[in-house]
């Protein structure tokens, strides 16, 4: 059973090995990850970019590239399309941001001609390995959508159930966060939490899916905090995914996840044709390795 990030390491050693193209590959911190994981067997990279700096960084930090596929391509508008072509013409199952704009990966991965576009909303899935949680812990969306509305959550959701599924939970259980935990004309956040949870009752993310919502962040993390405020819920203490209401809640959670609670991580986009590896620029070799791990969890899974 996956517990932690180095769980998904473990999963993704022991499936078919994936190709990764990497969009602009001259980055140290994204080549150390991508050696790493194609040491450990999990992808065969495609590093796209410019050729010379990537020769000079790999040089620098003591990495062999022999066994590499590196494609010349200096120009990172065209390096991204390069990288988003390799998969729609089948030579890689999935995309790897680089030193590139997420917003002009994600302007090739949303091009109509060669591009990964599918009916679903893109959103930004955090999967945190925490030390004082049981478990690892999904979280959306921090990183992409701003403020979205009940039709834009339900796509987030959708999304990120896909995501834990792939990692083998069977029974996910989500908690939509807001404030508190009765419905407040107010505040939106209680009122989507709601209807969310009414969806789910009446079957619209599949079977073996429990939506909480409204729920603070306390009780969807603590059973202790629940039990002290009588809540009762199977998600209570239990939660896999937190859908944050906006972005600023999203990408709060999970800094202070990172920073104050030495939370590991990991980073993906969902909703295109394969998942997208996304961390940020600030984000460790460590980080992107297990964002390269989890996406090639996920794309194995042919979702």
């Amino acid at each position: 059973m996956i517990k932690t990030l180095q769980d998904i390491v473990k999963r993704a050693q022991e499936q078919p090995k994936m190709k990764l193209a990497v969009a602009a590959a001259q980055d140290s911190d994204v080549l150390k990850a991508v050696a790493e994981a194609q040491e450990k067997n999990i992808i065969e990279a495609i590093l796209i970019g410019n050729e010379e700096d990537i020769n000079v960084i790999a040089k620098e930090i003591g990495i062999d590239l022999t066994s590499f596929t590196i494609i010349h391509i200096p120009d990172l508008m065209e390096a991204a399309l390069e990288a988003v072509k390799m998969v729609s013409t089948g030579k890689a199952d999935f995309v790897m941001k680089g030193l590139i704009d997420t917003s002009i990966l994600l302007k090739a991965v949303l091009n109509k001609e060669v591009g990964l576009r599918a009916e679903n909303l893109l959103s930004h899935v955090m999967v945190y390995d925490v030390p004082t949680y049981h478990k690892l812990l999904f979280l959306t969306d921090g990183g992409m959508n701003i403020a979205p509305t009940l039709e834009e959550k339900k796509g987030i959701l959708k999304n990120a159930i896909l995501a834990a599924r792939a990692t083998g939970i069977q029974e996910v259980k989500v908690a939509c966060l807001a404030a508190k935990e009765k419905v407040s004309d107010k505040m939106q956040a209680t009122i989507d939490g709601d209807s969310l949870k009414q969806l789910a009752l009446e079957g619209y993310f599949g079977k073996s899916t429990l939506v909480e919502g409204p729920i603070a962040f306390d009780l969807a993390i603590s059973k202790n905090a629940a039990e002290i405020k009588k809540f009762n819920s199977p998600v209570a203490g239990e939660a896999d995914i937190l859908l944050a209401p906006t972005i600023e809640v999203g990408n709060g959670i999970g800094k202070a996840l990172t920073y104050m609670a030495n939370a590991k991580s990991a980073g993906i986009i969902m909703g295109a044709k394969v998942p997208i590896v996304l961390v940020s620029r600030a984000d460790d070799a460590e980080t992107k390795l297990y964002s390269i791990a989890l996406g090639s969890v996920i794309a194995a899974c042919n979702y």
